[in-house]
């Protein structure tokens, strides 16, 4: 069984990255009135607590989304800023949505809704979180959900790849499996979150997914300073297939956030 929880970097710069555009793709898709889809493959618990002893402890969020925040770096009407102030209407003024309560809080009554979180204790604080909305939670592998899905109902839709990389296998895996599902599901849009670490383990997985000739491809990249000393993880990324138009102006707007918080 795999360790990883989310809660220790919920919050954190790279959440702040992977969530500003998720939640701009999701409120993109709903301004037409049609149904969509939404698919989620490694969910984790969905709500996170950042005054927690597991997310104090890192000082994670303290440098991401506390600090976003503070410096009013994000705008107010900006979907994901719309998001966390729902979530802490609901669940108090230090929780945070992790990305399914991100696309909860945005999609509506006609969207169908899709998660998977193989952890038996984070698949249970999943369902707990999603209570108020009408969503399905799957306890099973997420690529696996995700293929046995593809194409949805409704066909319209976007799914979220989000692991945790903690089988470093997941690299030389994922661009055969979003290769599968593009062919399944043409009209998808796939969005894969990927972490920058400084041995540059992304490299190889991203050259595979651009060898391809996959359609309206969105590469964003953000840096910023490691969370402490010796930590790995230096920046963030998000590879799109059909990304949604606008998309890459609003991966600009999010890079010029990150801009202003890493001047000095």
């Amino acid at each position: 069984m795999l360790s990883y929880q989310h809660i220790y970097h919920a919050g954190n710069l790279a959440d702040v990255q992977k969530h500003a555009l998720l939640a701009w793709m999701l409120s993109y898709l709903t301004r037409k009135d049609k149904p969509l889809s939404y698919i989620e493959t490694h969910a984790g618990r969905g709500l996170y607590e950042l005054h927690a002893p597991e997310a104090l402890k890192t000082g994670e969020a303290a440098a991401g989304i506390s600090k976003v925040l503070e410096a009013e770096a994000l705008a107010e009407d900006h979907p994901l800023s719309q998001a966390i102030v729902e979530c802490r209407a609901r669940f108090g003024a230090t929780s945070y949505p992790g990305s399914p309560l991100v696309a909860a809080s945005l999609l509506r009554a006609q969207d169908s809704l899709h998660f998977a979180e193989l952890h038996p204790q984070e698949c249970a604080a999943l369902r707990q979180a999603l209570k108020p909305w009408r969503a399905k939670v799957h306890q099973q592998d997420g690529f696996e959900l995700a293929l046995s899905l593809a194409p949805p109902t409704p066909r319209r839709g976007l799914l979220l790849i989000d692991p945790s990389y903690e089988m470093k296998s997941d690299y030389a895996r994922i661009p055969g499996i979003i290769g599968k599902l593009h062919r399944k599901w043409n009209v998808g849009v796939i969005a894969l979150w990927y972490p920058i670490l400084t041995d540059g383990a992304h490299e190889k997985m991203l050259s595979a997914l651009e060898a391809p000739d996959l359609p309206g491809v969105l590469r964003h990249e953000v840096r910023f300073p490691p969370a402490r000393e010796g930590h790995r993880m230096v920046g963030s990324g998000m590879f799109v297939v059909n990304a949604p138009f606008g998309a890459e102006e609003e991966a600009a707007r999010i890079s010029a956030v990150f801009e202003k918080l890493n001047r000095p």
